[in-house]
């Protein structure tokens, strides 16, 4: 697998995994010693602030020929002193998935399967199936999830351009491993422009808009929280969300910039807040109700 391929296949992972309803969180960790010392991901999974420790092992595509060779492989890791190696996988089938457990090797797919036993943590989940339009977790063409990430970081901060890529890498939330292959993609796209060895973005409309057509069609919909219906939808101007916790975004947004020359003066759709959490008293005022999750 490409470098691009594996921090795809990670994201899609992730997001299984916390489709369980697990906190997952990723540290960028270097694996080694010496000239063998390598950027590498560590992965920690639980509930809430109890989590249990791994080193993501990506090996793609899994076969009853193969499997032998990978836990072998994982069996001996380049730093012995690390913790223990977790299998990501596009897909385990229901055979594979029963035989990595008699192995005893942790595994998680990007279907929802997986097996995990640690201090506190006990998961096993077979016979999920990839979605026949499941493919490569992709913003939109050329966009990965972790390059929109990137991107969005050096947008915000254009100096960051020329730091090392661990600094990038935390600014971003991003794997470290990935930081190469994203930083020759945004070169070789244009983003990035390398003068006398110095980083620099090219912070120009092209690539703003770029970027956010890309989140518009990818990302947005990833780091949707929840979906409200509105009992007060058409008096939105007046609910006065706190900035400083609160910002409104898309069609409200652009709305309230433009001085209602939005689509030719017609309201918002649909109304977008970005947020850590949506404050109790405006959802109580504007009679906000959890609606199901569009299909």
């Amino acid at each position: 697998m490409s470098e691009q391929e594996q921090i795809t296949l990670l994201e899609r992972v992730v997001q299984a995994l916390q489709g369980h309803g697990l906190t997952v969180r990723m540290r960028n960790e270097a694996s080694g010693r010496g000239a063998e010392k390598r950027p590498g991901t560590w992965l920690g999974l639980g509930k809430d602030s109890d989590a249990v420790d791994y080193a993501a092992q990506v090996k793609g595509r899994l076969t009853p020929g193969t499997l032998g060779a990978v836990v072998a492989q994982l069996r001996h890791p380049v730093d012995a002193g690390g913790p223990a190696p977790l299998l990501l996988a596009d897909y385990v089938s229901p055979p594979l998935a029963s035989q990595l457990r008699e192995y005893g090797q942790q595994f998680a797919d990007s279907a929802g399967n997986a097996y995990l036993e640690g201090r506190g943590l006990l998961v096993f989940v077979s016979g999920r199936k990839l979605h026949p339009k499941q493919r490569a977790l992709r913003a939109s063409s050329g966009f990965s999830t972790t390059r929109l990430k990137v991107l969005f970081a050096l947008i915000c901060d254009p100096e960051l351009a020329g730091a090392p890529y661990r600094k990038i890498a935390a600014a971003a939330d991003v794997a470290l491993g990935a930081m190469p292959a994203v930083v020759a993609d945004l070169r070789q796209h244009g983003s990035l422009i390398v003068t006398d060895k110095q980083r620099r973005l090219d912070a120009s409309k092209r690539v703003l808009d770029e970027w956010a057509q890309a989140y518009a069609l990818g990302l947005r919909g990833k780091t949707l929280s929840e979906r409200y219906r509105a009992e007060h939808f058409d008096s939105w101007r007046d609910w006065q969300p706190n900035p400083a916790h609160t910002r409104w975004g898309g069609e409200a947004a652009a709305n309230l910039l433009l001085g209602g020359l939005l689509l030719n003066g017609l309201a918002p759709s649909v109304l977008t807040l970005y947020g850590d959490k949506l404050p109790a008293r405006l959802t109580e005022k504007q009679g906000l109700e959890v609606a199901s999750p569009a299909a």
